[in-house]
């Protein structure tokens, strides 16, 4: 496990729990000096592991190397042919690097690539990041709002409590009407995807219910829209965006630009102090008017554009992380080696580069 040499990238793809259970799988295990700095994990934490940790490159020798964020270009060029990397891997935006590994003849595994199945639950770390962002959005939600979100009876008089919309139910939608629920907000969601409905209710919010046809897309996922039930469907969100105090956006579909849900015209709806939490801000953004990392004030409403958010939580986003990487990498393991079966489902779906050039 090298060092994370991506910006803003504080996560980290082993913990010490998962170097245990690696080490137990009869693997050998190496860590870059100070690769856990960020997410509060030292060098004698890996080292009471079992790991191996060394002041330099563990790239060139290394028959599996397991990461976060993408591998560098420079750190591609050191691996040597038939290596294994497991880590994220957005394809359409990391073109270059796809055909450096398979220039390399390295085997490739994308975690955002691992197939929602009930078995790879463990490997899915789509999921377990989602949940790290929404409980964060919810909370980035609260401290800009310049109001409480929990109903206060006081004897200065009632204060009522915030109102929330997310939009978007998936895993990180509904952990936002959870964390916003603690708080004490009044929640209500809404999503493309009929099924999500009960998943909202459950969670002890209200599901908005515009009276379209639902979205419902493979995996899970929502299906993507045409341009012109986009437009209806942000005029029937225009009225709940206006009586909202706070309005989170969390809807994604993979591989494609993040839907626009909200307008400039929407936002300005909303009375001033009121807040837009983005997190498909990196992905296009679900609000036009948001941009990735910044903080911006749309006529007295607050809108924030989401980036890195997983990482702003590196401890429980690299436990969670480190689990589904574990998962996936032992799933390959056989008596200490790492041999993968292409029969496998898991395996062959994650898989993005498998052989050399033609």
């Amino acid at each position: 496990m090298p060092r994370e040499l991506r910006a803003g990238e504080r996560r980290v793809a082993l913990v010490p729990d998962a170097v245990r259970r690696l080490r137990d799988a009869g693997l050998d295990v190496t860590v870059e000096s100070g690769a856990g700095s960020h997410a509060f994990t030292t060098d004698d934490d890996y080292l009471g592991a079992g790991a191996r940790v060394v002041d330099g490159d563990v790239l060139t020798d290394a028959d599996v190397v397991v990461t976060v964020a993408p591998l560098t270009l420079d750190q591609a060029a050191r691996l040597r042919p038939g290596a294994i990397t497991i880590g994220f891997l957005p394809v359409g935006a990391e073109t270059e690097l796809v055909s450096a590994l398979r220039a390399k003849q390295v085997l490739a595994f994308a975690m955002e690539a691992v197939p929602r199945l009930s078995r790879a639950q463990s490997m899915d770390a789509l999921s377990s990041q989602a949940l790290v962002a929404g409980y964060r959005c919810a909370l980035v939600a609260a401290t800009h709002l310049p109001r409480f979100f929990p109903l206060f009876m006081t004897s200065a008089g009632t204060v009522a409590p915030a109102k929330v919309l997310v939009i978007g139910a998936g895993v990180a939608g509904l952990q936002a009407i959870a964390t916003a629920r603690r708080l004490g907000a009044v929640v209500e969601a809404y999503d493309v995807r009929s099924s999500s409905a009960d998943e909202v209710r459950s969670m002890g919010a209200t599901f908005v219910d515009l009276g379209l046809e639902a979205l419902e897309g493979a995996g899970g996922y929502a299906r993507e829209m045409t341009e012109d039930r986009a437009v209806r469907q942000r005029e029937l969100l225009t009225p709940y965006v206006e009586a909202s105090d706070a309005v989170i956006c969390t809807a994604a579909v993979p591989g494609r630009a993040a839907p626009l849900l909200l307008t400039g015209e929407m936002v300005g709806t909303m009375r001033p102090g009121s807040v837009v939490v983005d997190l498909a801000a990196e992905s296009g953004g679900n609000c036009e008017l948001s941009r990735p990392g910044e903080v911006l004030d749309h006529g007295g409403v607050t809108v924030w554009g989401a980036k890195d958010v997983a990482s702003s939580m590196p401890v429980h986003a690299s436990q969670l992380y480190a689990r589904n990487v574990t998962s996936l990498l032992l799933l390959m393991t056989k008596d200490g080696e790492v041999v993968p079966d292409f029969d496998d489902e898991i395996v062959a779906t994650a898989c993005v580069t498998r052989e050399g050039p033609a």
